[in-house]
Order: C-alpha cells, then sequence, then structure tokens
C-alpha cells in the first residue's frame, strides 16, 4: 500500500507505482525490503532501480543493497514513532525528479533509523525546488 503526502499528489502517485514484497532469499528478520522503481540518493551516491534490502549493521549504521551486492553503508540515527505499524516502510524526500532515502521503518517497531541530509538534498533544497515526501509501505 502506498501512502503520499504531497500538493502535487497525482503525478508522485503515477510515478510511484511501487510494488514491495518480502524476500526469498538474502535477507533476516528486521530487514526491509523493496522494489523501488527509479533512481535514488543515498549519502551523495545515486543508486540504480531494483530490488533492495535495508538491514541494520549494529545501533548506527544501516546498509543499503540490492542483489548484486551493490549498495552503501550509512551512518544514521534512531528515531521514535507512533504506535507500531504492521508493515514496514521506506520514505524518501523528493525534489524535482530527484529521490533521496529519509527514513527506514522495520514492520512492528516504534523506532526507526533516519539518515542524515546529504550534501546533494541540501544543494537541491537551496536550489528552492519544493520537497515531496513518498512513503513506500512494504509487505509484513
Amino acid at each position: 500500500m502506498l501512502k503520499y503526502r504531497s500538493t502535487r499528489a497525482l503525478p508522485l502517485l503515477v510515478t510511484l507505482l511501487l510494488a514491495a514484497s518480502p524476500s526469498v532469499g538474502q535477507s533476516k528478520r528486521g530487514d526491509v525490503i523493496a522494489d523501488i522503481p527509479f533512481p535514488f540518493f543515498v549519502a551523495n551516491r545515486v543508486l540504480p532501480p531494483g530490488r533492495y534490502i535495508v538491514t541494520a549493521m549494529g545501533d548506527v549504521d544501516i546498509r543499503v543493497y540490492n542483489s548484486k551486492n551493490e549498495g552503501v553503508l550509512i551512518p544514521t540515527h534512531r528515531i521514535q514513532g507512533r504506535a507500531p505499524e504492521s508493515v514496514g516502510k521506506v520514505i524518501f524526500h523528493r525534489y524535482g525528479d530527484a529521490y533521496f532515502l529519509s527514513e527506514v521503518w522495520v514492520a512492528a517497531n516504534d523506532i526507526g533509523r533516519q539518515l542524515f541530509t546529504s550534501r546533494a538534498e541540501k544543494e537541491s533544497a537551496a536550489k528552492g525546488i519544493s520537497r515531496e515526501t513518498a512513503i513506500l509501505r512494504t509487505a509484513p
């Protein structure tokens, strides 16, 4: 299920026809798996569209990677959410056509991981491009 917040909801909805499903391979309990149909930024690096696994690496870092083991290890900080949801979610900030991974939430957990704002995202914001938020809910 896709939930979004935007002043231009229809174009974002069309853009974000996302499919997410549980992994059948290399993931473990507590991982978030999402099929992301657009390139996106993580820590000033652009990752191509595809199925990604996000896994915690200790108390601070998360690893975002695909089936080809391409990805990045990125520091985060913990954030408190509302009551735990039955599904995980991946939250992106969108500036024009550029998507930036912002938060990752594991199903049934009220603690999420928020990425620090990258240089590329700060530059997009400085250009005065309006920010939209897209939320990809993953399958339980």
